[in-house]
């Protein structure tokens, strides 16, 4: 794949400071070509423009890297290199203390792209937005958004799109620990052997634009791009000239986009755990041990940046990102040994507090030090949990049960009010969901 031109810098500068990764990748023509130490943002909500001409396939937007740190590359239909390709989409995946791209690249069939929902098609296994017959693409109506075009190659088929989604409510924009867990099946293995063909030209303009265009980075818009998604390449790039014409990057932009956010990765953790709570891969004396570790990070986070009005040195930026890397692989562990329970409604009102927290935290309407407090009240109650279940023989009598909603109410009413006073901090560049009623990202 060749990379954009203004990425080669970013790329250079990225090795001194993240250690660039040789992960495998289901992808056989491809590696990792950038590693970033801290998560890309959510997938954004937006509607699927309509189609330009028959024959044109369409490839969903994703979060890029460059000199100013994350931003966004529109969704676009796109003509293909040649009839019976299709596109595979990119995709970030963490492995190794880092977040590494994985390119997108064409092909006879769909490959692995870490099972992120991108939608319209892409749901986090394979394509179902059409398929090719005898040279010709047909497009699935339950997907294609035509506009007014008049298209004679269309089916319906409901069934395949349900079967190859997967749900994700976060929007959650990465493959590994704290994202999308999910592994390349046998056949999408076998579809990394194929032989590939590289993004076309208009492809790689079209990122190039969108790498120089202000209103996309996340530093910028906290995960709300100018321009999420456009019918064609063309479109798009007048209105992105125009931007770096009016507004161009700036170098505090560049530096603003290219600084490590401890928030977002306080945020991942409370959200791994909440997820591991619902599944029943986590306990609640697994939880509380999370909790507190995670509650002695934020506080830790917090009081330096109350020492340094408000930021953090480079040497604390380390320190924080060593503790947070240990607290992952504790979640990682905790959520894969054989300790696991049966779900159940008190844990999963404990899950519903860490993922408000996780949100507040994304928004910026909670900081360091209202987290850590949030948390450490989490952990008692988890505690209190774990250690009733063990007296009970892994159950809760209704008097138990009584005392602890009773807990978990103050904490939500807590969590409501951090949430709603006026102690903020600027969003981190995970964002909250835009809009409820479209498809995160599409359908």
């Amino acid at each position: 794949m060749h990379l954009p031109k203004k990425l080669l810098t970013a790329i250079a500068a990225l090795a001194i400071a993240v250690p660039m990764l040789t992960l495998s990748t289901p992808q056989a023509h491809a590696g990792v070509f950038i590693s970033v130490g801290f998560a890309p943002p959510a997938l954004p909500v937006y509607v699927q423009p309509p189609l330009p001409a028959p024959g044109y396939l369409w490839t969903p937007g994703y979060w890029a890297y460059g000199d100013a740190g994350y931003y966004w590359v529109p969704g676009v239909w796109v003509q293909p290199p040649s009839a019976g390709l299709l596109w595979t989409p990119g995709y970030w995946g963490f492995a190794g203390g880092a977040y590494g791209w994985h390119g997108g690249y064409w092909g006879p069939h769909v490959g692995f792209y870490g099972g992120v929902n991108y939608g319209f098609g892409f749901g986090g296994i394979g394509f179902c937005g059409g398929e090719w017959r005898g040279g010709v693409f047909a497009y699935n109506s339950a997907v294609a958004n035509f506009g007014g075009v008049h298209v004679t190659n269309v089916y319906r088929d409901t069934t395949i799109v349900n079967r190859n989604t997967i749900i994700n409510s976060n929007h959650t924009s990465f493959n590994g620990p704290g994202g999308v867990v999910r592994e390349p099946s046998s056949e999408e293995r076998q579809f990394s052997n194929e032989h590939h063909v590289e993004p076309t030209a208009n492809q790689t303009q079209h990122q190039n634009f969108a790498a120089q265009d202000r209103s996309q980075l996340a530093s910028v818009n906290h995960g709300r791009p100018g321009t999420t998604a456009t019918s064609n390449v063309n479109g798009y790039h007048s209105v992105a000239e125009q931007h770096e014409h009016s507004q161009p990057i700036s170098a505090a932009d560049r530096s603003a986009g290219k600084s490590y956010n401890p928030s977002t990765r306080e945020a991942n953790q409370d959200q791994r755990v909440a997820n591991g709570l619902r599944s029943g891969q986590m306990t609640s004396g697994e939880a509380a041990r999370a909790d507190a570790t995670q509650s002695r990070i934020d506080q830790q986070v917090h009081n330096d940046r109350t020492a340094n009005g408000g930021k953090l040195t480079a040497q604390e930026h380390q320190q924080v990102n060593r503790e947070q890397n240990g607290a992952s692989r504790q979640i990682y562990n905790d959520n894969h040994n054989a300790n696991t329970v049966k779900p159940n409604a008190v844990d999963n009102r404990e899950a519903n507090q860490q993922s408000r927290t996780a949100q507040g935290i994304r928004s910026g309407q909670e900081t360091s030090g209202e987290a850590a407090r949030t948390d450490r009240n989490q952990a008692r109650v988890d505690q209190q949990v774990h250690n009733d279940r063990t007296a009970n023989r892994g159950a809760l009598n209704g008097q138990q049960k009584q005392q602890v909603n009773r807990e978990q109410n103050r904490n939500s009413g807590q969590i409501a009010n951090q949430k709603h006073n006026n102690a903020t901090r600027p969003p981190a560049a995970k964002p909250v969901p835009a809009k409820e009623g479209g498809h995160p990202h599409g359908r």
